[in-house]
């Protein structure tokens, strides 16, 4: 550009305009202005609106992840949530569904679950203490807690084939349980717990630091535990013929396998898993979900008590009040579901519900039999009442059994879910009656009178 073409455009530039006198320069300046912040604006609003829109990043998860994210949990129809004030006074309302990963072989319909919403600073606080107790660094072999095998999570996919379906052995409770083989070629269940809003957390303590170092031979023995990450998984011995609620209410022919005396040696080892928990431990331990598809059997027919993922600690000579009611729908004592009062007698009442289960072959409650059928103890008690005692027991048994050993075990199974509490016999108690030959003729008398 010459000097006179500079001349030029700089006089042009200094002309006044019509915009308030403004030189032509100063208007330019402004318009190219005004332009570049409003360029900035819309890439402001732009940026903005994608932070708006795009989903927030979770954190990468590993393999049971995977595995658990195709689970489609069964969501209970009702949960009740029982609270308890200062004052004493029970406050009971109808919340919404809840998924529960609690499925009962053969009779998911029958679960119900009772449970309290735990607080976020609860879980925060159940999280941090886990956490801090058991480390996220490198797995010991050998558990710091003075029992069993810190398993890696490695292991336990080796063992259950990466937990394949085909290796599913059982759900219930908060998880999966997977038949295993070791390394070592030791057969064993892995239970994978499933997180539900720190209920497997809770689940994991109560397994691992106080079940773990229970040794009876009618309790399922924990070997060991695997802790990685937010994972956690449980390894039981393997106990292999199933569980009794397959053996009652499967699919076993016209003839059922169990005979009377191994319906008979099913109930005293249950009882002494039982009286042991009870009686034989301090502080004692209530197990809280006594059921036919918690008694595992071995090939003996053996039975041995399992699933303490709901166990309850309480000391001696003291009851426990609980926001969270726990169990499975027609096996959970009614001063428990009422009002959240637990103790060892909870579990007594579930036994006795249990014993009219192996005598009758019925379920707790099923509304697929007539109305005066559906409640398996009105049922029971309303035959013993009208002294049709033999008609109540289950059809596919191979020999009905003596007269005087079936009252005596229907005896044992009335007292035990008697609806005042402080009159249910002890576990103690009810294997010695179990086991005696005869008891007083009154009381079979007073039964008899007084089903109620």
């Amino acid at each position: 550009m010459s000097v006179y073409d500079a001349a030029f455009l700089n006089s042009e530039l200094s002309k006044p305009t019509s915009i308030f006198g403004l030189k032509l320069w100063v208007v330019i300046g402004i318009f190219v202005g005004t332009i570049f912040v409003l360029i900035l604006f819309l890439l402001s609003l732009c940026i903005t609106s994608r932070r708006r829109k795009s989903p927030k990043l979770l954190p990468r998860q590993g393999k049971l992840s995977g595995r658990a994210s195709e689970l489609t949990p069964v969501v209970s129809k009702e949960i009740q949530e029982i609270i308890h004030d200062a004052s004493g006074i029970d406050h009971r309302s109808i919340v919404a569904p809840v998924p529960q990963i609690q499925i009962d072989i053969g009779k998911a319909e029958h679960r119900v679950v009772f449970s309290d919403r735990a607080s976020s600073g609860e879980s925060r606080a159940t999280s941090a203490t886990d956490t801090a107790s058991f480390g996220g660094g490198s797995m010991p072999e050998v558990s710091h807690l003075g029992w069993g095998r810190w398993y890696t999570l490695r292991e336990l996919e080796d063992a259950t084939n990466g937990l394949s379906d085909g290796n599913v052995i059982g759900e219930g409770g908060y998880g999966i349980v997977y038949s295993g083989l070791l390394t070592d070629n030791t057969k064993v269940a892995v239970k994978n717990l499933l997180n539900n809003r720190g209920q497997a957390e809770r689940e994991f303590k109560v397994e691992v630091e106080v079940i773990g170092r229970v040794r009876h031979k009618n309790l399922v023995r924990l070997l060991g535990y695997c802790v990685e990450g937010a994972y956690r998984m449980l390894v039981y011995e393997y106990v292999d013929n199933g569980n009794l609620d397959q053996w009652l209410h499967g699919d076993v022919g016209e003839v059922s396998p169990l005979t009377w005396e191994i319906r008979m040696n099913i109930l005293m080892g249950t009882a002494k898993g039982l009286a042991y928990l009870h009686e034989g431990l301090e502080p004692k331990v209530v197990h809280r979900d006594i059921k036919s598809s918690n008694i595992l059997l071995d090939r003996q027919w053996h039975a041995k008590v399992s699933d303490f993922g709901l166990a309850k600690l309480l000391c001696s000579e003291r009851s426990y009040v609980t926001t969270r009611v726990m169990g499975t729908f027609g096996y959970v004592a009614p001063e428990y579901a009422c009002t959240g009062m637990l103790t060892e007698k909870s579990d007594v009442y579930s036994f006795g519900i249990l014993i009219m289960e192996i005598i009758s072959g019925r379920t707790p409650v099923d509304y697929a039999r007539p109305q005066g059928e559906v409640n398996l103890v009105d049922w029971l008690k309303s035959m013993v009442g009208n002294r049709k005692s033999e008609e109540v027991v289950d059809p596919k048994l191979p020999h009905m059994p003596s007269s005087k050993a079936l009252k005596r075990v229907l005896l044992v199974a009335l007292r035990c879910v008697d609806p005042d509490a402080q009159k249910r016999p002890k576990m103690g108690h009810v294997i010695h009656m179990l086991e005696s030959e005869d008891l007083m003729c009154r009381d079979e008398r007073r039964v008899v009178k007084d089903p109620s």
